[in-house]
């Protein structure tokens, strides 16, 4: 597939001049939704879940059919700190069990029924260490957008992207410093399991990035403080926007790489939806921030696309009862 953009500019642009969803499909889904056999709200946010979803497919009696769940790797020189509980080899180790089909993830995406890939970025070639300067060129980062692009299937119906990389969670909670302000301790959390002086190191290893890229905005704050795989969850959430599929965002770390798209390019996150909260203490803020409300709250910090995979199926609920059920009329029930 040839690479859709070869700048920062060009991948913007096509961001910006990306579709809307249809107006007609979402007014045909709420006439169809006042006529279904139920009283009328009784479905709740489910209701709210099929107009959004039949508006950005423009098809006003949609279903979800072909999910598809990305998981990105990347390892982060940042590691180096001593941010993780864990050693940067666990991220080409899980790698492999994503692809012998081992991981909580495989097990939902089978679930579901969803197309999973995974796609590790330069494993052998971590980021720089954000303390110290850039994770990244504006060469790597393009890279690494572009394999987020591509990986994105055209007949997917819904995406979740998922991450794997010992040391992201460090990565996500100094984009949500350096974006969105606060205390460093706010925003950083035990990841992979540190505590005590190990949690009070992760957090003086966030301020410390957040001073050194002060300033940094959107793509050149995921570029100075991200990492591959935020920056190819970004890519794939990119082209999904073009392609008009619907996103259901994860946890801590997808959301933080959202948060730059979105600071990027405002309204570049119109077609995704919260599928979880997670335990991570930044994450409620992070989604406050954008103004989405999470399908699910149960605790996770696993990552993977763990709990937008979950949410697949809350959204494929949604579309199961919306263009499934009959209405007064087929029914032959009289409406109230």
């Amino acid at each position: 597939m040839a690479q859709a953009f070869n700048s920062l500019g060009s991948f913007m642009a096509l961001v910006q001049g990306a579709p809307d969803p249809d107006p007609m499909a979402i007014a045909g889904a709420l006439e169809r939704n006042g006529q279904l056999t139920k009283p009328p709200g009784a479905l709740g946010r489910l209701e709210d879940l099929a107009a959004w979803y039949c508006g950005w497919r423009g098809d006003a009696r949609a279903r979800v059919s072909a999910p598809q769940i990305v998981v990105f790797a990347g390892n982060h020189g940042v590691t180096a700190q001593g941010v993780s509980a864990f050693p940067a080899e666990v991220t080409a180790q899980m790698v492999a069990n994503f692809k012998a089909g081992g991981a909580a993830i495989n097990q939902l995406a089978q679930l579901c029924g969803a197309r999973m890939d995974v796609h590790a970025l330069s494993l052998d070639t971590p980021t720089a260490d954000f303390t110290t300067g850039p994770a990244m060129s504006e060469a790597e980062l393009l890279e690494a957008l572009s394999v987020g692009w591509q990986a994105v299937d055209p007949k997917a119906d819904v995406l979740v992207t998922g991450e794997m990389g010992i040391g992201n969670t460090t990565s996500a909670s100094a984009i949500s410093h350096l974006l969105l302000g606060g205390s460093a301790a706010e925003w950083t959390g035990a990841g992979t399991g540190v505590v005590g002086d190990a949690l009070a190191l992760k957090t003086q290893v966030v301020s410390q990035a957040a001073r050194l890229h002060a300033g940094a905005r959107g793509l050149e704050a995921l570029r100075c403080v991200g990492g591959r795989e935020l920056a190819a969850m970004v890519g794939a959430m990119a082209h999904a926007r073009v392609m008009r599929i619907p996103v259901i965002l994860d946890g801590f770390i997808c959301t933080a790489a959202a948060v730059c798209l979105q600071d990027a390019v405002p309204g570049a996150l119109d077609h995704c939806l919260a599928g979880h909260v997670s335990i991570e203490p930044g994450h409620p803020a992070l989604l406050d921030h954008l103004g989405k409300q999470p399908l699910l709250s149960l605790g996770l910090r696993l990552g993977e696309g763990s709990g937008g995979a979950l949410a697949i199926g809350v959204l494929q609920g949604a579309l199961a009862c919306h263009s499934g059920m009959a209405t007064f009329a087929e029914a032959g029930v009289a409406a109230g």
